[in-house]
């Protein structure tokens, strides 16, 4: 069985999904890779799936709430239903036990306004405790990228920086050069 990656991301404007297909492509370099919104995320990982990768907009200092998804909707046409976010998804998920605990690893990332780049909370942060509360290891450090506006857009330059980190992140969980792997 091949081992893969997943990227389960939450979006309200599509910024945040745009980063993590550009982060699905960067691992692809390395292993396969796939993407799926967080209200079409399974509630248990695949077993093929060895780097779990989530993320979302950081909303009042975190994760998005129900509350602050509402507000979201107010501003623009959403990608995505607001009904399920990350934190739903992250308290729904199964954790993996025994060998599977092991295997697997696990990176968050959030997308945030630029002009605010120092707020002390951070949605992809607050993900990680979730999942090292799991049990769960990280494989590097939660990693932000910024929207120019709350609904966008979001440069080229932050795309190509968050199609770099799944390079990374997929050459550190394989310890491989490159690699490109096609659909």
């Amino acid at each position: 069985m091949s081992e893969t990656a997943l990227v389960v991301y939450e979006s309200m404007f599509g910024n945040t999904e745009r980063i993590a297909r550009a982060i699905r492509d960067g691992l692809r370099q390395h292993l396969p890779a796939e993407t799926v919104p967080v209200n079409r995320a399974p509630n248990v990982v695949p077993g093929d799936v060895r780097l779990l990768i989530v993320g979302g907009p950081t909303h009042a200092f975190s994760m998005s709430r129900l509350s602050t998804r509402q507000e979201a909707w107010k501003q623009g046409d959403l990608v995505t239903p607001i009904e399920v976010g990350i934190r739903e998804w992250l308290a729904a998920l199964e954790p993996p036990t025994g060998r599977r605990s092991d295997l697997l690893r696990v990176a968050t990332f959030d997308t945030r306004i630029a002009k605010v780049r120092l707020l002390p909370g951070s949605a992809a942060r607050s993900a990680a405790k979730l999942l090292r509360r799991m049990g769960l290891r990280l494989l590097g450090p939660s990693e932000s990228f910024f929207v120019n506006e709350t609904t966008g857009p979001i440069s080229d330059a932050e795309i190509e920086r968050a199609h770099h980190w799944g390079e990374e992140l997929g050459q550190l969980l394989t310890g491989s050069t490159k690699v490109a792997w096609k659909e």
